[in-house]
């Protein structure tokens, strides 16, 4: 019988015992430095702790709202912005695209489009040529940025009738769930959009973990050859890190935290990993120093 692979998975209690590693730190925002509301414990300083060891940290988001909204909170939480170089949000690059319209498929896209939204943020679509409409019926595409309502079913109307009329979609925050404050799961718009995409709608995703986001990271720091993606979900942090062929750092207090038991182990990481077909270089239960 052949010996079983030792897991390749590395537990580390903090970053610091990578520093030495590793040059550029690509953060994920929610679930890893905080929650929403406030800082976790230890992330400030490990921040503070990468900036005085010259380390360039950027900052990955798949917030469906423009960069300056995740600017403007992580000010609120007390992090200076001389912790990082940049901010990138997925919603930002949904808004370039908007206002661009190089590419292809926004150049194809019609006027008007029916929003999915957090509230009544429409900074993504402010200052576009776009014109948002209230029922599907006249919308040449959807924008899925937020989901204020939490059942799926209440998007099923406009699911249905997007289907018939091969309306494209554009998803501005790809994350399927989100962890709350209070340690609860808060369905996000990629959980709408992948139901759009497997029956067959037409979807374009922005945010983690397509490449596009990994390149933009690449020319900001001047390469990524000494690069670490660090975050809480493996289909999103982890699974972009391995496809943009860098190593990463799978926080195990985020949206995973009831699925690795106590304590964590290699071979337990390992089994999630392999669950959710992305691996992890290093795992810790928390981003801190």
């Amino acid at each position: 019988m052949a010996e079983q692979a030792e897991p390749s998975v590395q537990i580390v209690d903090g970053i610091g015992s990578l520093a030495d590693d590793y040059d550029t730190y690509l953060l994920d925002q929610f679930g890893v430095i905080h929650d929403g509301v406030a800082l976790h414990d230890g992330a400030h300083e490990a921040m503070r702790n990468l900036a005085n060891a010259g380390k360039k940290v950027i900052i990955l988001s798949n917030s469906g709202k423009r960069a300056s909204d995740s600017h403007g909170r992580l000010d609120s939480l007390g992090v200076d912005r001389s912790l990082y170089l940049e901010i990138i949000t997925s919603g930002e690059l949904v808004y370039r695209n908007l206002s661009t319209k190089t590419d292809p498929f926004y150049e194809a896209l019609g006027p008007r489009f029916l929003m999915f939204a957090w509230d009544s943020n429409r900074g993504i679509v402010e200052g576009t040529d776009f014109e948002e409409v209230e029922r599907i019926g006249e919308a040449d595409f959807i924008l899925c940025a937020g989901t204020d309502h939490q059942d799926l079913s209440w998007y099923e109307p406009a699911l249905a009738e997007g289907l018939s009329r091969d309306l494209p979609m554009i998803c501005a925050n790809p994350d399927r769930v989100a962890v709350q404050p209070d340690g609860s799961l808060k369905m996000c718009p990629g959980a709408v959009a992948e139901v759009y995409e497997q029956r067959g709608g037409r979807v374009r995703w922005h945010g983690k973990p397509t490449l596009e986001v990994y390149e933009m990271c690449g020319e900001i720091a001047g390469g990524l050859d000494r690069a670490i993606g660090v975050g809480d979900s493996l289909i999103h942090d982890i699974k972009g890190a391995n496809d943009a062929g860098i190593d990463s750092l799978l926080i195990l207090g985020g949206i995973h935290s009831e699925e690795v038991a106590a304590p964590v182990t290699p071979q337990g990481v390992d089994a999630l990993a392999t669950k959710y077909g992305a691996r992890p270089t290093h795992a810790a239960a928390l981003f801190r120093w």
